[in-house]
């Protein structure tokens, strides 16, 4: 029985992750705050253009007031949804220089209004 609660809970954060796709994707905790370096731009378009066509990558961190794993916001464009989905179920909760990425959809509008912090459904 613990093993369907585990593959069932498995399923379930997959499913929410999967909830409202865009084009945008938002990877959080690649990084902490102050590691931004020069690479890491030219780095994650290179590790996402595997998924599809990336558009711009922009780099958000907010300078204080947030958890660690919520400093550094990489926001990712893809010209095609699908290529976005592919990202999010191959990237969320993949270990990456000893963290936990965490990846979701973000929206469109949001994302080109240049809103890049922290929304309420993320929390």
């Amino acid at each position: 029985a613990v093993v369907s609660t585990q593959s069932t809970g498995k399923a379930e954060e997959v499913q929410k992750t999967l909830k409202a796709p865009s084009k945008v994707i938002l990877l959080k905790n690649m990084v902490g705050p102050g590691e931004v370096d020069d690479d890491l731009e030219a780095e994650t378009r290179e590790e996402c253009s595997k998924y599809g066509e990336v558009v711009q990558v922009v780099i958000y961190e907010i300078p204080s007031g947030v958890a660690v794993e919520e400093a550094v916001r990489i926001f990712v464009h893809f010209k095609r949804i699908e290529s976005a989905i592919k990202a999010v179920v191959d990237l969320h909760n993949r270990f990456f220089g000893g963290r936990t990425v965490r990846c979701m959809f973000y929206p469109v509008e949001k994302f080109e209004a240049l809103e890049l912090n922290p929304q309420a459904e993320e929390l």
